[in-house]
C-alpha cells in the first residue's frame, strides 16, 4: 500500500481554497442601531483570483448628513431610486453565501449588516469573519506605516485602487492589503483559514512551525507528553481528542506564556490512548508525579501537602505533619499548604481547649498564658486529670473521624459571641478557620472508607449506548472496559475482572494511589447514573461527619465572597448582626 504524505489539509482548509467575500460600507453615520447604510460594495476573490463584484447604492431613507456628502460623495438625490435595505441585504447575502467574510474594521461593517438584517427580518448567516485591521495590527510596523488606516495599508501594499470611501473602490483596495498579509503571514508558516483566522504575533515562527509534531498523533481521548530533545517529559495533558488539543499548541487558541517555552524546548508529542476519558485523568496524574515535569504546575502540589495529626499521649495534642504514618493517631487531610492546614489546627483552639504545649508533661510545670486565658485545662500543672482531659480530646476526635455537628454547636456559640462583642472581623477569621478545618475533615472521611475497600465494581451508562465500566482497588483504577449497545456487560465485567491490576493492601501511611487520583475516582462514583456492580468492603462516611457541617458552610464562604448585603443568621432570621457580618448561613 502507497504511503501518503500528510498535507495541510490536515490541520485546516489551505487558504488557497477558501471563497473571500471583501466587503465594505458606506453609511449615514457610526450607530448601527439609528443609522443607515447608503453603500455596498463586495469583491469576491479566491486563489488569489476575482470571482465577482457586488456594488448598489441603498436608499437610507433618511437625509444623509452633509458632512457625511462630503466625505463619500454620496447625496440624497443619488440615492433617491436606489433599492431599500430591504431589497439590498438579502441580495448581498446571496452573493456572499458560503464564504468567508473580510473587511477593513470587520466590526464595523459587519455590526451594519447584522443590524440591518434584523430589522428586515431575514436570519443572519453563520459567517466567518476575518478583520484586515486585525491582521495588519500584528504584521505592520510602525516603520512602515504611521497607522493602520485603509489608505496608508494600501500604499504599504502597491494596491492597484486607492481607497476613497466609496464602497467597492475601499473593497477593492482591502483585497490587495488582504493579499499582502496572506503572503506575510504564508512566510511565517501560516497556511490555513483556522491559522489564518487565529494569527497574533504572540505566536512565534518557531512555534507554528512546529506543528508537524501533532501530524501522526490520535484523533482519540488520551494523554500526550511533549519531550525535549533528550527524551525528558516537559508537560503531560489530557484530551478527549489528543490530536485536536496538540494542535492549538501551536496557535494563538493557547494563551498561556509558559506553553510557548514549553513548545520551544519540545522535539516530540507521545500519546497514550485510553478507552475513556476517566482513565486518561487517571493515566495522567500517574505521569505527572512521576516524571515531574518542569510545566506542570501540578506536579509541584504533592510536595507542599500536610496532614493534621491529633496525637497519641497521655494529653494529646495536634501537631502539623508532612507524613502520615500507622501509629493509631487520627490524621485529617491532606491539605494543600502550611498555610490552610494552621487554619484548621487554630479553628479546633478555638472551640476546643486542647493543650497547645509540645513539651513532654510531667504534671509539675508552670501554667503558661492560655491556661489564665481559660482556653486551656493545664493538665500541665495538674489542674486537669487525664480522664477529664480524654473527654476534651474525644471532643477533638469526632471532629476527625465522627460526628462534627457538636463542634459545630461549640462554633456558633464561639461567633454569637463574637458578635455580640461586634467583634464582627475576628467572628469572619473564625468562621473561615472552621471551615479548612472541616474541609480537611471531609476529605480524610471521605477518602478513607475507598482507600480500605478491596475491590469495587462500577457502571454508568453511555449516551450513545453501552456502558462504561470500573474496577477500584484499595482507592487505585485497576482497569476499565467499555461494553458496547446491545451486549452483556457482565461479559465484560468478568473480562476486566480478570486483567485488572493486582493493588496491594493500602493504608494511611502507604496508599496504593495519589490522593488525587482517589479523589478523582470519588467524584465520578457520585457522578448520577453511577451503579455499584459489586463492593468487597464497606463504603460508607459518617451521617454527621465534616462533610455535613461543611455544606452548611460553603454557601456563607460564598456569600462573602461575593460581599452581599445581608446574609441569613445562623438562626434563620436575615439581617442579624451575626449572619450579616460573619456570615454563616446554616441549615433548619
Amino acid at each position: 500500500m502507497k504511503a501518503i504524505q500528510s498535507t495541510f489539509d490536515d490541520l485546516g482548509t489551505a487558504l488557497a481554497d477558501v471563497t473571500f467575500v471583501v466587503v465594505d460600507l458606506e453609511t449615514t453615520g457610526g450607530s448601527p442601531d439609528h443609522c443607515g447604510i447608503t453603500e455596498i460594495g463586495a469583491v469576491k476573490v479566491r486563489g488569489g483570483m476575482v470571482q465577482g463584484e457586488f456594488q448598489t447604492l441603498v436608499n437610507p431613507a433618511e437625509p444623509i448628513p452633509a458632512f457625511i456628502s462630503v466625505l463619500t460623495g454620496i447625496t440624497d438625490a443619488m440615492v433617491a431610486q436606489s433599492p431599500r435595505i430591504e431589497t439590498a441585504v438579502p441580495a448581498f447575502l446571496e452573493f456572499a453565501a458560503g464564504s468567508v467574510l473580510v473587511a477593513h474594521n470587520a466590526g464595523f461593517d459587519i455590526g451594519f449588516l447584522k443590524a440591518a438584517a434584523r430589522r428586515v427580518g431575514v436570519p443572519w448567516p453563520s459567517f466567518r469573519v476575518l478583520d484586515t485591521l486585525h491582521l495588519a495590527r500584528h504584521l505592520v510596523g510602525r516603520d512602515e506605516s504611521p497607522n493602520h488606516k485603509l489608505g496608508s495599508l494600501a500604499h504599504v501594499f502597491s494596491a492597484t485602487t486607492t481607497p476613497d470611501h466609496r464602497a467597492l473602490h475601499d473593497a477593492r483596495a482591502t483585497v490587495d492589503v488582504l493579499h499582502g498579509l496572506i503572503e506575510r503571514v504564508g512566510n511565517l508558516g501560516v497556511h490555513t483559514l483556522e491559522e489564518l483566522a487565529s494569527y497574533t504575533s504572540r505566536v512565534t515562527p518557531d512555534q507554528r512551525r512546529k506543528r508537524f509534531l501533532a501530524e501522526s498523533l490520535p484523533n482519540a481521548p488520551g494523554v500526550y507528553l511533549f519531550k525535549d530533545a533528550e527524551r525528558r517529559v516537559l508537560y503531560v495533558g489530557t484530551s478527549r481528542d489528543v490530536r485536536t488539543r496538540v494542535r492549538t499548541y501551536f496557535t494563538a487558541s493557547e494563551t498561556r506564556s509558559r506553553m510557548a517555552d514549553m513548545v520551544r524546548l519540545s522535539h516530540a508529542v507521545e500519546a497514550v490512548v485510553c478507552q475513556t476519558p476517566l482513565e486518561a485523568q487517571v493515566r495522567e496524574l500517574r505521569l505527572i508525579d512521576e516524571h515531574q515535569p518542569r510545566f506542570n504546575r501540578r506536579s509541584k502540589r504533592n510536595r507542599k501537602a500536610c496532614w493534621v495529626k491529633l496525637t497519641r499521649e497521655r494529653f494529646p495534642r495536634l501537631s502539623l505533619v508532612r507524613q502520615v504514618r500507622d501509629d493509631g493517631a487520627h490524621y485529617i487531610g491532606p491539605f494543600r499548604s502550611r498555610v490552610t492546614a494552621q487554619a484548621a489546627i487554630d479553628a479546633v483552639h478555638e472551640v476546643i481547649p486542647l493543650r497547645q504545649c509540645t513539651q513532654r508533661l510531667s504534671g509539675n510545670e508552670s501554667p503558661c498564658a492560655l491556661a489564665d486565658l481559660g482556653r486551656c485545662g493545664a493538665p500541665c500543672t495538674g489542674a486537669q486529670s487525664e480522664r477529664e482531659y480524654a473527654v476534651v480530646a474525644a471532643r477533638a476526635s469526632a471532629l476527625f473521624t465522627g460526628d462534627a455537628r457538636p463542634g459545630a454547636h461549640l462554633l456558633r456559640a464561639r461567633l454569637e459571641a463574637l458578635a455580640s462583642q461586634e467583634r464582627f472581623e475576628d467572628a469572619a477569621k473564625v468562621r473561615d478557620r472552621f471551615v479548612q478545618l472541616v474541609r480537611g475533615a471531609a476529605r480524610a472521611q471521605r477518602l478513607d472508607p475507598l482507600l480500605h475497600t478491596a475491590e469495587m465494581v462500577a457502571a454508568r451508562a453511555r449516551v450513545e449506548g453501552g456502558w462504561e465500566l470500573v474496577t477500584i482497588r484499595y482507592g487505585r483504577l485497576a482497569g476499565t472496559v467499555l461494553s458496547p449497545r446491545g451486549a452483556d456487560p457482565m461479559v465484560y465485567v468478568a473480562t476486566m475482572l480478570a486483567t485488572a491490576e493486582v493493588v496491594a493492601v493500602s493504608s494511611r501511611a502507604d496508599p496504593a494511589a495519589l490522593t488525587e487520583e482517589t479523589e478523582l475516582l470519588l467524584r465520578w462514583l457520585e457522578q448520577p447514573g453511577v451503579r455499584i456492580v459489586d463492593i468487597d468492603g464497606a463504603w460508607t462516611c459518617p451521617i454527621g461527619g465534616a462533610g455535613s457541617v461543611r455544606h452548611e458552610l460553603e454557601p456563607a464562604i460564598a456569600a462573602a465572597a461575593d460581599a452581599a448585603a445581608e446574609v441569613v443568621g445562623f438562626d434563620g432570621e436575615r439581617g442579624s448582626a451575626l449572619g450579616h457580618r460573619s456570615g454563616w448561613r446554616a441549615a433548619g
